[in-house]
């Protein structure tokens, strides 16, 4: 696949997301796969772990949208920059829903073999987030 197709891959990985289409989690992601940076914790590892966390945050969080902001592709990699808002409808890792719009930004890395993520690593602002959620901010000294 072309750096191009890359992109567009990864592009339609969160397009399906936002749709909570959990159908497609065997298309794009590949039996092998190996996540360096699980969004949530106690979750098991590969493509089951994928499924897991989609589902939680699903029913956690609706009216979802990933935007893009940037993407890099170089061989088999692609680099997004991204934002995701959604709205706090459900219950998730004990906290309350709020029924607010959180927004969370992050860069996330997919190498890709034959069509398919076989790794992924990420960086999101978890304490923006879990401040949104109501979590104690730790205070500067």
């Amino acid at each position: 696949m072309s750096a191009e197709d890359n992109k567009a891959l990864v592009r339609r990985w969160f397009e399906e997301s936002d749709k909570g289409n959990f159908d497609t989690i065997d298309e794009f992601v590949s039996p092998e796969y190996v996540d360096y940076n699980p969004p949530l914790p106690g979750l098991p590892p590969g493509r089951e772990g994928v499924r897991a966390s989609s589902r939680m945050l699903w029913a956690a969080f609706s009216d979802v949208k990933h935007t893009i902001e940037e993407q890099i592709a170089e061989g088999d990699k692609v680099m997004t920059r991204l934002r995701v808002r959604a709205r706090f409808t459900g219950p998730f890792m004990g906290f309350q829903p709020t029924g607010q719009v959180v927004e969370v930004k992050g860069i996330a890395v997919h190498r890709i073999r034959d069509g398919r993520f076989v790794e992924h690593w990420a960086q999101w602002d978890q304490q923006s987030f879990f401040g949104q959620l109501g979590a104690e901010r730790p205070q500067p000294h």
